[in-house]
């Protein structure tokens, strides 16, 4: 701005010099003195312009810094809500299969279109349980993945049982029978879980080896707690952190 009012003081005054009518010079002198004044109060009606965007942008800014803050704050309370509706919601998924075991190893096609019926007269032998005990299925089938191709695992039965202390017993029977074997096939037994809860668990299998090789007794609880007994003493862990601290002593 200084520039261009600058620009507007020289003259033919200053280039030519003074002449001999000394009113012509204060003349254009005038001239050239209004012409900048003017260029002076444009410069300055500029500036209070800049000045008044300036001022509308900042406030404009500080509103902007603001409805961010009250966003952010929002997104991470829905954001919590979201994570405790979905630990609701699996806590749910697990409740409905509470009853439920997963059996693995028995061949495909093996039930012959009848699920309920062959482990109805399978498992008790299978797992030696007392003579007479009433397994009361709700329902069985085959896992709904697809068939598996020649050499790949076969799929699992799913199974409901009408008692909850049913469902242990068969799981207790395995895990005390150690290997379970039907012609030949290794059979497996596993609580029916939801994928975010075998995750959960899956986490804990490095320290469940360290502690099988070191001979240190423990169980996995419901629904992602392991419990140690060492040295006469019980400890539970809710995370793999705290259980890996643990076993790294």
């Amino acid at each position: 701005s200084s520039n261009e009012a600058a620009e507007l003081v020289p003259s033919q005054f200053d280039i030519a010099g003074p002449s001999d009518n000394i009113t012509e010079d204060i003349k254009t002198i005038l001239t050239s003195l209004r012409r900048i004044t003017s260029t002076i109060a444009e410069i300055k009606q500029g500036n209070a312009d800049v000045l008044g965007r300036f001022a509308s942008t900042e406030s404009h800014l500080s509103d902007l810094d603001g409805r961010l803050m009250t966003a952010e704050t929002e997104i991470e309370s829905l954001a919590l809500d979201v994570a405790d509706l979905c630990n609701r919601l699996d806590d749910q998924e697990n409740r409905a299969r509470r009853n439920n075991v997963r059996i693995l190893g028995f061949p495909e096609g093996v039930e012959q279109g009848s699920p309920t019926r062959f482990l109805g007269e399978t498992l008790p032998a299978l797992l030696k349980l007392p003579e007479g005990t009433d397994l009361s299925f709700e329902w069985a089938h085959c896992s709904l993945a697809p068939k598996p191709a020649p050499g790949q695992w076969p799929r699992p039965f799913v199974v409901k049982l009408l008692r909850f202390p049913v469902k242990e017993l068969l799981l207790k029977a395995a895990r005390e029978l150690g290997k379970v074997e039907w012609e030949g096939h290794s059979i497996l037994f596993f609580p029916d879980l939801s994928k975010a809860l075998q995750d959960r668990r899956r986490l804990f299998l490095p320290v469940k080896k360290i502690l099988r090789e070191k001979n240190v007794k423990y169980s996995l609880f419901y629904p992602a707690t392991l419990k140690v007994t060492y040295k006469g003493k019980t400890m539970a862990f809710g995370t793999t952190e705290k259980a890996e601290k643990f076993v790294e002593k």
